[in-house]
């Protein structure tokens, strides 16, 4: 590849990684990114299992059910923004593990308390933790991409969000069906808390690997870190190639006229005066994202996420919860065909006499329709990183949206267990495929100074109406489940209207 240079005779971000090569170093990355969005699946949706597993020991009805399920959002809600501020002004690397190393050490610590609101707590630690990692990980490995493979990279993060689907509820079969039980006069620890303290161990491990990759070298040279940023393609191409890292032939990089203080990536954060500076330069940031020509896409952006946001985590959630009311209806109705809000009323009436579901066991169908549900996602997952470029983002974004919310109205039709695991199967299968599809296009559709904070801004109004989702479905479900169906559907049919006013993306190089 020739050194045809600017005049300056420094290269471009993109001659500067496409000269690198594509190779071992881009798969390892994608493999840790993939993981630790195939954790953050796990760490959202684990209170799927441990809602029907703990509800006696922590002496949760329905609306404590939905104040569990709604902590981790709120958490979701609060830590988003903080996140991505600091991931765009300290690095993208470094917060990244701080939020990994924070999710594992929490959740850990959850697995010992044996109190509902403490445990509602730690959970809302975990989600203060968790979306941080979720909010990073996309910007983090699309800016260590050239523009040929970056698009088809990203969608490939959908197929371990789908894994993570599939292996959290293998985990709690494995686990949560045990016989185990330790317990003292003020201390007990059973399978469900051995379930727990597993699921955060991953959390801790890929927090250490981390340390093996470098900063993002896009955000170094918009922080003026010129030098360190071609340390950083010399390694990548050593690892590609199998090269000396001095044979790398870019010797010199564009700098950057508007490039950040690169004193704002030094600042202490619990000294007074540089917290006061890094506030005012979030703020500024902020301003920008808020105000031409950046707003129109912030706005639809947050929309989106909201809209998509609130029904997806709010019915993931509580999938296993309806599964369980099915199972106990036809077994006590046998040869019956039922609804979704006949089951959830019966099984209301039902809580009179056992108001926390002691007597509740979990089938194995449960987690057996939630494996289901996971591999229902695996075509997509495929099939998308495969057409990305052909089709285009949009309109793969706008038919999982518009569909997704067609199968939602359906959910009210349902007369039986099968009909309900089937309208489940699409309807994961095409919102998580969204969820992905929206972090995929929120890459290119702001520059890097700004890219990770428009995104986390966007979670946080996503993890908003996940957090009212959870609430309204929690106290809803026992009453008129009818209404949450009618709000979601509707969510998710504007969501996809809106899809359509967004720009397109994959084709132009990162700004």
């Amino acid at each position: 590849m020739g050194l045809d240079f600017l005049a300056d005779g420094g290269a471009d971000f993109e001659h500067a990684i496409s000269v690198t090569g594509f190779g071992k170093f881009h798969y390892m990355l994608l493999a840790i990114c993939g993981l630790i969005y195939m954790d953050t699946a796990i760490g959202v949706t684990i209170i799927s299992f441990v809602l029907p597993a703990a509800q006696c020991d922590l002496q949760m009805d329905s609306t404590s059910k939905g104040w569990l399920t709604a902590s981790p959002m709120l958490g979701m809600v609060i830590g988003s923004y903080i996140w991505g501020c600091l991931a765009d002004t300290k690095g993208r690397k470094i917060v990244l593990i701080a939020t990994l190393l924070m999710d594992g050490v929490v959740g850990i610590i959850s697995s010992f308390v044996g109190n509902f609101w403490a445990f509602l707590f730690f959970r809302f630690l975990n989600g203060f933790a968790v979306t941080g990692a979720m909010g990073i990980c996309f910007p983090y490995l699309g800016e260590f991409q050239p523009t040929k493979y970056r698009e088809k990279i990203l969608c490939w993060m959908e197929m371990f969000w789908t894994v993570g689907v599939i292996v959290l509820p293998l985990i709690a079969w494995l686990i949560v069906p045990l016989d185990f039980t330790y317990k003292t006069d003020s201390f007990y620890f059973k399978s469900w808390n051995l379930f727990v303290a597993i699921c955060a161990l991953p959390s801790l491990m890929l927090s250490l690997w981390l340390f093996a990759f470098p900063e993002s070298p896009k955000f170094l040279l918009e922080c003026g870190e010129t030098e360190k940023a071609l340390e950083v393609f010399k390694w990548i191409y050593a690892k590609n190639t199998g090269n000396d890292p001095s044979t790398y032939p870019v010797k010199s990089l564009q700098e950057k006229s508007n490039s950040k203080d690169t004193n704002t990536r030094a600042l202490k954060l619990l000294k007074h005066k540089d917290l006061k500076v890094l506030c005012s330069e979030v703020w500024d940031l902020t301003k920008q994202l808020c105000r031409p020509p950046y707003l129109r896409n912030t706005v639809l952006a947050c929309a989106i996420q909201f809209g998509l946001t609130s029904s997806y985590y709010t019915l993931m959630v509580w999938f296993p919860e309806l599964f369980t009311r099915f199972e106990e209806f036809e077994i006590d109705h046998p040869g019956e065909s039922t609804s979704v809000c006949i089951v959830s009323s019966l099984s209301g009436n039902g809580t009179i006499i056992d108001p926390y579901g002691c007597n509740t066991i979990i089938a194995p169908s449960v987690y057996l329709h939630t494996v289901y549900i996971g591999l229902a996602c695996i075509p997509g997952s495929i099939i998308i990183p495969i057409f990305i470029h052909k089709v285009g983002a949009k309109v793969f974004l706008f038919a999982s949206l518009v569909i997704s919310g067609a199968v939602t109205v359906g959910f009210y039709y349902v007369v039986s267990s099968d009909q309900n695991l089937i309208l489940s199967c699409v309807f994961e299968a095409l919102t998580s495929l969204g969820i992905s599809l929206v972090y995929c296009v929120i890459v290119d559709m702001f520059p890097t100074n700004l890219r990770v904070m428009a995104a986390a801004l966007s979670l946080t109004m996503g993890r908003l109406g996940a957090l009212v989702g959870n609430l309204l479905f929690g106290y809803l479900i026992d009453l008129a489940c009818v209404v949450p169906v009618v709000i979601f559907a509707v969510f998710l049919f504007i969501c996809g209207i809106l899809s359509t006013q967004l720009p397109k993306t994959g084709k132009d190089t990162l700004d």
